[in-house]
């Protein structure tokens, strides 16, 4: 395969872009050699400058539920920018949407929009340390919840491709009450929470954990999570940025796992 293009595309945007891209997930440097250069997405394909194809199974982490390019996607995009791509103010389309979740997921009353998965992970997380007064954390190894500071900790491979196991520039003091514990081995989350006299705030986990390599979580250690979770009054985060609508209609939050959040 060549990748002349992309090669020399590589170059360029280095000159102009911290590492040459926007994302360190998307830099090689785990992996070498250069970053292909995408120029058009159709249904489960890319296909780069250099006329290389793909199958996409990253789908823009997520969001991509019917793939590139999708017909009456397009149609209704389109028909969206016609009257306007932002306001700044509300839409009567907002509250659809909301009602349209909202009557999916019985563990959903409200829902409000955000514009990024750290955006609604920083006001979940802000939401439970704000209704239990408490200032501690516990979330896993591998797991990635975005950029925040204090979620940068081993945070899967996006802080491994620089090769760290949490981002330089995060001061300790923001990270102190972030505990961690192993995906999917229960007996180390009884103990942070022994370790923590039970004040933990919340619990965040992907319950499909993408940044480490597609690694579920067993039923029984998220069942055990929520049983732990409530018997010390705290909240239960599941991040479905990536997986929810996507590995399936409603999530694993709709399963016979109650959540609080």
């Amino acid at each position: 395969m060549a990748y002349d293009k992309s090669i020399a595309a590589f170059e360029e945007a280095y000159k102009v872009i911290p590492g040459g891209v926007d994302s360190p997930v998307r830099a090689f440097k785990g992996v070498e050699g250069t970053p292909p250069f995408i120029e058009r997405g159709e249904g489960g394909y890319l296909y780069d400058i250099d006329g290389n194809s793909y199958i996409d199974f990253v789908q823009s982490w997520g969001p991509l539920i019917f793939g590139h390019a999708d017909a009456d996607i397009q149609n209704a995009v389109m028909e969206a920018v016609r009257n306007g791509l932002s306001f700044g103010a509300p839409t009567l389309v907002e509250t659809e949407l909301a009602k349209e979740i909202t009557t999916l997921f019985d563990t959903i009353d409200k829902v409000r929009f955000v514009s990024s998965g750290t955006e609604a992970v920083m006001s979940a997380i802000r939401l439970a340390r704000g209704f239990t007064g408490r200032d501690n954390i516990l979330k896993f190894t591998g797991c990635y919840h975005g950029h925040s500071d204090s979620l940068l900790v081993q945070a899967g491979s996006g802080l491994a491709t620089f090769g760290s196991p949490s981002s330089p520039g995060v001061p300790a003091d923001l990270t102190k009450h972030t505990l961690l514990a192993t995906y999917n081995d229960i007996e180390e989350v009884k103990q942070c929470f022994a370790d923590a006299k039970g004040e933990i705030a919340c619990v965040i986990i992907e319950p499909i954990a993408g940044n480490m390599g597609l690694v579920p979580a067993t039923e029984e250690f998220l069942q055990e999570l929520r049983t732990i979770c409530d018997a010390h009054g705290t909240l239960l985060i599941f991040d479905e940025v990536m997986s929810g609508f996507r590995a399936s209609l409603r999530g694993k939050s709709s399963k016979q796992i109650r959540v609080s959040t």
